[in-house]
């Protein structure tokens, strides 16, 4: 195969390259030469081949896949400026601050990325669910420039204690729409798994509110464990989870305080990439 030309044979056993290798440099070449050719998108300025390769990882360098994933996050960064126009820390520093969420030091027997968001840490009256919203993907967007994510992806947890009729009200048809978009077709993240813990019977109709947006691989990887979660999370998170969630890490506090230095040691790149294409 001369450098020139993509991959014939996609699947998961090319996510494992390096981004130097023939294979991923002419996948990455033939992306960019279909953004040149789409002159009507108005991309980004720089499109690094850093860039374009999360697209292809994400689909298994299937090229029509990934090239579809790429023109659905322009256009969704375009549509959706309350979400995407403003990724500064700044913005959502109150929720930071507050613990809303942490990443894990350490990954998942299978290498995915783990995150933990916690309800009770948003306040309805002082955040709106964009914001929240925000706040994921900030954390998206960093974690997505790390090759072991692009390849084995993330897993989010839940903890929905605290969830009031304040934080249902805030989730519209509207705003469940555009997250499940995200979570489906319009970011380069392969969402591995989603735990939900301590969801109350009146969380139900918010969750049946989204479900219709979501494919059915998504809904497929979605586990409820209800206040059980002590015995059932650690079977999928052995040890790697903080005390309060029956592992053997570091405290939430200490996690969430660690990746909120982290964004905000950031705020350069997240700046860099706030403006709407």
């Amino acid at each position: 195969m001369s450098p020139e030309e993509p991959p014939t044979l996609p699947g998961s056993h090319l996510n494992e390259l390096p981004d130097e290798a023939p294979v991923v440099r002419a996948a990455v070449a033939e992306l960019r030469r279909r953004t040149d050719e789409e002159r009507l998108q108005p991309w980004p300025p720089a499109l690094s081949d850093a860039f374009l390769v999360r697209f292809l990882r994400a689909r298994d360098f299937h090229l029509d896949q990934a090239w579809k994933l790429l023109k659905n996050y322009n256009t969704w960064r375009i549509e959706c400026p309350e979400l995407s126009a403003d990724l500064r820390p700044s913005s959502v520093l109150g929720l930071l601050n507050d613990g809303y969420h942490a990443v894990l030091r350490e990954r998942d027997p299978a290498g995915s990325k783990v995150i933990i968001y916690r309800i009770a840490q948003w306040d309805p009256k002082m955040f709106t669910a964009f914001d929240v919203f925000r706040v994921s993907l900030i954390t998206s967007e960093l974690i997505v420039r790390e090759v072991e994510t692009q390849r084995n992806g993330v897993k989010v947890i839940f903890d929905l204690q605290g969830w009031r009729f304040a934080h249902a009200f805030q989730i519209s048809p509207g705003v469940a729409k555009r997250i499940a978009a995200v979570l489906t077709d319009s970011f380069p993240l392969k969402v591995r798994g989603i735990h939900l813990i301590n969801e109350p019977l009146f969380f139900h109709p918010v969750f049946t509110l989204i479900k219709p947006f979501l494919s059915e691989k998504i809904k497929a990887r979605i586990h409820l464990h209800g206040s059980n979660y002590l015995q059932t999370l650690p079977q999928h998170f052995p040890r790697i989870l903080p005390s309060e969630y029956g592992g053997e890490a570091v405290s939430m506090e200490e996690l969430s305080q660690e990746w909120t230095n982290f964004i905000t040691e950031s705020a350069g790149y997240l700046q860099s990439i706030s403006q709407c294409p």
